[in-house]
């Protein structure tokens, strides 16, 4: 069974900085992609950012140019560099990785950013 650990979320005021790490059970490139989802209790589970392979990314409209996400395989996690945080970013935000036709969770991590 995958697991997928969420860490680095927490409290930040608006136009700081936030870097969420993922450690996956498994090794994180027998995955064929990755990412990061999130969640309010307004809105349902959107997506952020994913990665497929070492640099294929894809952002949300709203993250782009403020939002970096990267495989890190010494360290075998991926990884969401947030920077400019915003208010309506605050969210749980949950990693998310594919193997096949399988799919799989994080517990998330919560992200608050205070105006």
């Amino acid at each position: 069974q995958v697991q997928l650990v969420e860490s680095g979320g927490g409290l930040v005021q608006a136009g700081g900085s936030l870097r969420l790490s993922c450690a996956a059970s498994a090794n994180i490139f027998s995955f064929s992609a990755m990412g990061w989802y999130r969640q309010t209790q307004e809105k349902p589970r959107e997506l952020v950012a994913t990665i497929v392979g070492t640099d294929t990314t894809n952002y949300a409209d709203s993250v782009k140019g403020r939002f970096a996400i990267s495989r890190d395989a010494a360290k075998n996690t991926v990884n969401l560099q947030m920077n400019n945080l915003k208010p309506e970013d605050t969210a749980v935000y949950y990693c998310w990785a594919a193997s096949g036709s399988s799919r799989y969770w994080g517990q998330g991590t919560q992200v608050t950013v205070s105006s």
